[in-house]
């Protein structure tokens, strides 16, 4: 192979393997820093070796097995006591991958739900579990915090020390403790897909590898607990996927829900979340993701934007702000009051969302505004709002939009039409 291909089929391992062979070091090193270390050296050992050598069969393997022997190789040349040797030895052990006879195989979602443990705080949990699981920067966590991106560093370090201090065993919990961690476990999913499916950096609107990733674990845990809320994430995961495609135009710009070719959007994944749905509620127990995927799915069966059915949207977000209410289900409850009643009622219901300060720095609640300001005719509190929300977002896609947004409204007070 030559050095291209060889560059090549590192730089595809590194973006599809290496946070499932981070969750396996980790499982067999039993720490993040050793893991990590670990994970450094199986690639550069590869970045020497892939060229000369060539690219292995399984690269997944190759990187687990060199990475690990390369740490316990260190480890023995710094052990200075002699009753080190052992643990050493049991480590260096083949490690009994494929017979562990124990209900989670997949190494990255037996992390997720180690990560969530109960001895850590439910956001020390999450943040831990993006960084190391989702390979999310701490700035990307960060933004879907709505945080400081100091604040999040400050969570995974203290989180990695009470790990480390307290001795919390990287194992699998037990099935009877799997449906207490169950609810982190699902919002550190949905967050993985979330960055995936509107990447909050990088020239693209999305990152196809994190939502595949997602919807994998997703239907993991599916396999894993048979619970109402894991197959409303799942089929809500579907819906959003369903309608990738016709996101963006050929330019990567993008084009809102109203705008998009139906007749494109995937009727294979439609069809399997309505399914998972209809198995859910099947149950009589609702939660935040089926709710959501309920609302996904008026949307998806609406045979045009100006048919959406506002009404049941509006009553399901009534119900989601009481079964879990938050400032953001508050604001998309508030656009939808304004596609139901019209952007006066819309425009007021954002503003006393807004005005409750928490969505101050969130540029999606100024969009939503400035969208009912336009409507209303108010073009220069249109313009203003447009640009906080400009101001507020980095994702070159939402930027273009939203300028285009603004120089419509420019082009409009000057009388100039396209």
């Amino acid at each position: 192979m030559s050095t291209a291909g060889a560059r090549d089929a590192l730089e595809a391992a590194y973006r599809t393997e290496a946070r499932r062979v981070l969750a396996t070091l980790i499982r067999l090193l039993g720490g993040f820093d050793a893991a990590e270390e670990a994970l450094h050296e199986a690639f550069a050992a590869a970045a020497e070796q892939w060229p000369r050598e060539g690219v292995p069969t399984n690269p997944y393997s190759w990187l687990v097995s060199t990475g690990r022997f390369k740490i316990i190789d260190r480890w023995r040349r710094q052990a200075r006591l002699a009753d080190a040797l052992p643990e050493l030895a049991a480590l260096a052990d083949p490690a009994p991958e494929t017979t562990m006879p124990e209900h989670i195989q997949d190494d990255e979602l037996r992390l997720i739900f180690t990560c969530c443990h109960s001895a850590l705080a439910p956001d020390a949990r999450i943040a831990l579990t993006l960084r190391e699981v989702g390979g999310l920067t701490t700035e990307e966590i960060a933004r879907a915090y709505l945080a400081p991106a100091p604040t999040i560093a400050q969570r995974i370090v203290r989180a990695k020390a009470k790990i480390r201090d307290e001795a919390i065993p990287y194992e699998v919990p037990a099935l009877a403790e799997l449906p207490a961690r169950l609810e982190s476990a699902l919002q550190v999913v949905y967050l993985i897909f979330n960055e995936g499916y509107a990447a909050t950096q990088g020239q693209s609107l999305t990152r196809d590898d994190l939502c595949a990733e997602a919807i994998r674990l997703g239907r993991l845990v599916v396999e894993l607990l048979d619970e109402p809320e894991a197959l409303g994430l799942l089929a809500l995961m579907l819906l959003h996927e369903a309608r990738r495609a016709t996101r963006v135009d050929a330019a990567g710009d993008l084009i809102l829900l109203e705008n998009q070719n139906r007749s494109l959007w995937d009727r294979g994944r439609i069809a399997e979340a309505q399914g998972l749905i209809e198995r859910a509620l099947g149950s009589r127990r609702v939660g935040p993701y089926l709710l959501q995927a309920a609302i996904a799915a008026v949307h998806v069966e609406a045979p045009s934007a100006g048919e959406t059915d506002w009404v049941q949207i509006v009553a399901l977000y009534d119900v989601l702000c009481r079964v879990d209410p938050s400032p953001v289900v508050a604001l998309n409850r508030a656009v939808a009051l304004g596609m139901r009643d019209g952007p006066e009622a819309g425009l007021a219901a954002i503003e006393a969302v807004l005005a409750q300060g928490d969505l101050d720095d969130y540029h999606l609640a100024h969009a939503a505004r400035a969208d009912m300001q336009r409507r209303l005719g108010l073009a220069e509190a249109a313009r203003a709002s447009y640009q906080r929300a400009l101001e507020l977002t980095r994702q070159p896609a939402e930027r273009r939009f939203l300028q285009a947004r603004l120089a419509q409204l420019a082009a409009e007070r000057t009388g100039v039409r396209d």
